[in-house]
């Protein structure tokens, strides 16, 4: 019948979760920002190669 009751450990765990959210949602933004600029880096520029199929 007697509970334990330890003291504001819910808005620890709370603090805790919305750094580890920040964290990640960071770590995330991070990846997809190198992620596009590969993209970026492996598509050839149709304006820099001066390859037409003219005949």
């Amino acid at each position: 019948m007697n509970k334990k009751l330890t003291p504001d450990t819910s808005a620890k765990q709370g603090q805790s979760r919305d750094d580890r959210l920040k964290s990640a949602l960071k770590a995330n933004l991070a990846r997809r920002k190198a992620q596009m600029r590969a993209r970026a880096d492996e598509t050839p520029d149709p304006k820099a190669t001066d390859d037409k199929d003219e005949g």
